[in-house]
């Protein structure tokens, strides 16, 4: 989908968001520096931030009383889900015809959704946290009540917060969850790790985290602008019989970062489906 085939922020209408922590509360800012109209939105958040109650001051309603708001045409599921079952009957209280329900809860299928709001539109997403600056990447499936206009809608939200990927086979989401639900945490581990070696090699601390960070935000950043496949750009980092092609002798080896990182996203992926219940 085009930017231009997405709808505006602006025209979303009145949005229900459930759950305001770190991914909701960074959506949430997100869609309102890009036009949403805080007079638009509601959230239901029972331990809300210092940053949620001065967005309560600008015209967002902050836990408005069961019953005040009606007309939603659509709700953010972004609460843990742990509380998923707890939340459920709210989140029904909030739907009618033609409400788009949005869920951002990890593991919780389309299945799960559906039994507890028979007859909704509804579209499973996983972001990953860099949605706070607008760099994040979304995977999306919808429920077959989601119309096309629905679908648009759900695309120029989550579209505020980085790319959008759509799929229409659910059983894709946990691998997804596995790899960049969770992939960012894999990252700053890197990070640290190649901090510590950086120590244990002689460098003081606070260089060595300083190298590392640097090293990996911008190895990122040159991998998010360059057209090349991730393959090309590292056989351009290394000469041959050099400094670089030593490390990769022993990250590349047969128990090498590889088959480590097979394993860490296979249990990711299983424990997306022991969420899934």
């Amino acid at each position: 989908m085009t930017q231009s085939d997405r709808i505006r922020l602006d025209n979303i209408g009145l949005l229900a968001l459930v759950g305001a922590g770190k991914m909701g509360g960074a959506m949430l800012e997100g869609w309102l520096a890009l036009g949403l109209d805080p007079q638009n939105v509601a959230v239901l958040e029972p331990n809300p931030s210092d940053d949620l109650v001065a967005l309560s001051m600008k015209g967002v309603a902050l836990n408005p009383p069961a019953g005040a708001i009606s007309n939603i045409g659509t709700v953010v599921l972004a609460v843990k889900p742990q509380m998923a079952a707890s939340v459920m009957p709210s989140v029904a209280s909030l739907t009618g015809a033609g409400t788009l329900v949005l869920s951002i809860m990890a593991g919780k299928t389309l299945g799960f959704l559906e039994a507890g709001l028979p007859g909704a539109a509804i579209v499973r997403a996983m972001p990953n946290t860099p949605a706070a600056i607008g760099r994040g990447i979304t995977v999306a499936v919808p429920n077959a009540a989601v119309t096309a206009d629905q679908k648009a809608r759900a695309d120029a939200l989550l579209a505020a917060s980085g790319s959008v990927e759509w799929i229409s086979d659910e059983a894709l989401m946990d691998a997804v969850t596995a790899v960049s639900g969770s992939g960012p945490a894999y990252v700053f581990l890197l990070a640290e790790s190649l901090a510590r070696a950086g120590v244990a090699a002689g460098l003081p601390e606070a260089l060595a985290a300083r190298l590392a960070r640097e090293t990996v935000a911008g190895a990122g950043e040159l991998l998010h602008r360059s057209p090349l496949d991730p393959a090309t750009l590292r056989q351009n980092v290394t000469s041959p019989a050099g400094t670089t092609a030593a490390a990769l002798d022993v990250l590349m080896a047969a128990d090498g970062l590889e088959p480590l990182m097979r394993r860490a996203v296979a249990g990711a992926a299983e424990r997306s489906r022991e969420l899934a219940g």
